[in-house]
């Protein structure tokens, strides 16, 4: 591993534009957990059964009840070493750096990148439904308060993320998809592979012969196209390769 690892750093410092994405696999370390577990109130739910506007329609309360619960477990995780790595990374870049991000939870932004692409949006903000406005919105609610107003016009919100059925917001994807394309170094992290079109990123990078590296604990829908595949914790050997390209 220690081979691919310094190989991985070489190549990055010869690359001119990176582009990172990183899916759910990254922030484990932070203790944010799936909200499948076998305890507690959410145990007879899915989030296929939740995160749908249909469900919403039908009850709005149960949305926001079980948004406002995983915002609270959020708000309380720290960005780990993988974290702080990527942010590093965009330091050292600069302008040349892109970062896509299947999460969330904000833990990039909070470790300090700033050229962000949230592909199924942020947790910390709200919608309107009659006003459209987005704003940021951290607020942990009481049950009495759900579901929240609009704080501009008082109408109808919902969390500002990408529910099952929902497209992505198109000027972030083709930014996202514009980005894999004109990036020589494609840096994957965490991310399984299979959630579209995310996962046709990888590929539009391994087309154009960008090279490809993913760092995860277990071989991805995404390996077939890396030039290196590192097999590994993400806060353990992304904080490593950085160390090695800031030499």
């Amino acid at each position: 591993m220690e081979e691919k690892i310094k190989s991985v750093a070489e190549r990055i410092k010869k690359s001119n534009k990176l582009t990172v994405l990183t899916g759910a696999g990254i922030s484990k370390a932070s203790g944010i957990p799936t909200f499948r577990g076998k305890d507690g109130l959410w145990n007879k739910y899915s989030p296929s059964e939740l995160a749908t506007y249909q469900a919403f329609s039908k009850n709005p309360k149960l949305v926001w009840s079980w948004y406002n619960y995983r915002r609270k477990i959020i708000k309380s995780a720290k960005p780990n070493a993988a974290h702080y790595a990527i942010y590093e990374l965009e330091k050292i870049f600069k302008d040349n750096f892109t970062l896509i991000t299947q999460n969330i939870d904000s833990l990039h932004r909070r470790a300090g990148n700033k050229n962000i692409l949230e592909l199924h949006g942020n947790i910390f903000q709200t919608k309107c439904l009659i006003c459209d406005k987005v704003y940021f919105d951290d607020k942990i609610y009481e049950e009495e308060e759900l579901p929240p107003r609009c704080r501009f016009c008082g109408g109808k919100t919902r969390p500002n993320v990408v529910w099952f059925g929902e497209n992505l917001d198109r000027n972030i994807l083709d930014a996202a998809m514009a980005a894999s394309a004109q990036c020589d170094l494609f840096l994957c992290v965490g991310t399984s592979g299979v959630v579209q079109p995310a996962a046709s990123l990888p590929k539009i990078a391994a087309d154009i012969r960008a090279y490809v590296v993913e760092i995860n604990v277990e071989y991805s829908g995404v390996s077939i196209y890396a030039d290196e595949v590192i097999i590994a914790k993400a806060e353990e050997v992304l904080p490593r390769i950085v160390d090695l390209v800031k030499d």
